[in-house]
């Protein structure tokens, strides 16, 4: 009984209390913790240096660029240009005087002719002037005429005492031979005699004081009728001066052509000098055109144009250029070298002005980085897309549509030519989809 019982207590099963163990876990140390977590900030340094973008570099998105390829070619030495017309020769008409408006004989856009009346104006205080300074001039020209005329009288009286001196002279002297050989006789007293010799001494020297006083006489009285006529002359000239101011009241067309921009009133009051209008040459037109100051050096006159004008195109050369630049840019004119087409003042035509001839070379679009870059550098796409370094290069010639390499670029390298704004100044950049 003991036996069984005890068999029995042995051979009953364990329960879940006495199954359960305590399992120990083995975790990492404090030193393999900071080990670990050492590395792990080490390598997001550097994942973090790799990541970020070189010196001088910029990440750009390539979807807003322009990327052009360097191609040969023909290039075509051309410039476009936008030309206004405007009047072959244009003379402006300004007021010589002042004064008011009377009349107006023409309108605004009339046809005129080179001294064709145009107003009437009235100037109270000019034509009071006028008449004063005719007076004047008048009574000096007649003071003139006074001295003059008493220079001739004094010449006269002058030739009058020589001719009665010369003449006493020779009476003297015919006097003096008949009595000379009576007194060797001495049939005339001594003294009789020598009252003669004296008499005919005393004609003779003054004969000679006379001829030497008419010779002084003359040249002074030369040079004063010299100066007299100048002066005369002069005062001709001021006279005729003072009438054409008188006469400038009455406009007159100076040329014949279009009259433009006359727009004065009846009553209107014109100053001096006032702008009145201008008269442009009538059926002959001119295109002018302004360049950029790039070209300055290359534009010459006598070049060679094409005009593009109602689908025809009309032949050109340059006829003058104005070398004064402003914003930019210069002007010139461009002369019709044939029959000229039916033109508007002020329309605009398009001009292909040729600066030289059709050559081979590399080239490349244009765009817009050549007004920041002066064409001196650019930025050379890789051949992955990826990346953008910057390049000195040389560039020549440009026309609306390429631009001359001559040197730094290869055929089939990619150059990003639109606009660098923003990253000009950077060495790389990083080109993002």
């Amino acid at each position: 009984m003991q036996l069984v019982s005890q068999i029995n207590s042995d051979d009953a099963p364990v329960s879940g209390g006495g199954m359960d163990r305590v399992v120990e876990r083995k975790g990492l140390g404090p030193r393999a913790r900071l080990a670990l977590g050492g590395l792990l900030v080490a390598g997001l340094a550097i994942a973090g240096w790799f990541m970020l973008p070189a010196g001088n570099s910029q990440a750009v998105e390539s979807a807003r660029l322009t990327i052009s390829t360097v191609e040969r070619g023909q290039f075509e030495d051309f410039l476009p240009l936008r030309g206004r017309v405007t009047p072959s020769v244009t003379v402006f008409l300004d007021a010589v005087e002042g004064g008011r408006v009377e009349r107006l004989l023409v309108e605004d856009g009339a046809i005129v002719t080179e001294g064709q009346p145009l107003a009437v104006l009235s100037n109270s205080d000019l034509q009071l002037n006028v008449l004063a300074r005719q007076t004047e001039v008048t009574q000096q020209i007649n003071s003139m005429r006074s001295q003059e005329l008493a220079l001739s009288q004094t010449r006269l009286a002058n030739e009058r005492a020589l001719i009665e001196a010369e003449l006493l002279a020779d009476t003297s002297r015919r006097q003096y031979e008949v009595q000379r050989p009576l007194a060797d006789r001495g049939f005339v007293a001594g003294r009789a005699i020598a009252d003669s010799r004296d008499a005919y001494e005393a004609a003779r020297r003054r004969v000679e004081v006379l001829r030497r006083q008419r010779a002084s006489d003359e040249r002074l009285q030369s040079q004063q009728l010299s100066q007299l006529r100048a002066s005369a002359t002069g005062l001709n000239s001021s006279l005729d001066l003072a009438r054409g101011s008188l006469d400038a009241l009455n406009l007159r067309a100076p040329v014949s052509g279009q009259l433009t921009s006359f727009s004065i009133q009846v009553g209107q009051s014109l100053q001096r000098g006032e702008r009145l209008g201008q008269i442009d040459s009538a059926g002959r037109n001119k295109l002018n055109a302004q360049v950029d100051e790039f070209h300055l050096g290359r534009v010459a006159e006598g070049q060679t144009a094409v005009a593009e004008i109602g689908g025809r195109q009309y032949r050109m050369r340059v006829s003058k250029i104005y070398p004064q630049v402003q914003n930019g840019a210069f002007a010139i004119d461009l002369a019709f070298t044939e029959a000229e087409p039916e033109l508007q003042r002020g329309q605009t035509v398009q001009v292909r002005l040729t600066l030289g001839d059709t050559q081979p070379a590399l080239l490349l679009p244009s765009g817009a980085f050549y007004n920041e870059t002066g064409g001196n550098f650019v930025f050379v796409v890789s051949p992955d897309g990826r990346s953008a370094v910057r390049r000195e290069v040389r560039m020549g010639r440009r026309n609306a549509n390429f631009i001359e390499v001559l040197d730094g670029l290869d055929p089939g390298e990619r150059v990003i030519t639109s606009p660098y704004t923003g990253f000009a100044e950077r060495d790389r950049l990083d080109l993002s989809q």
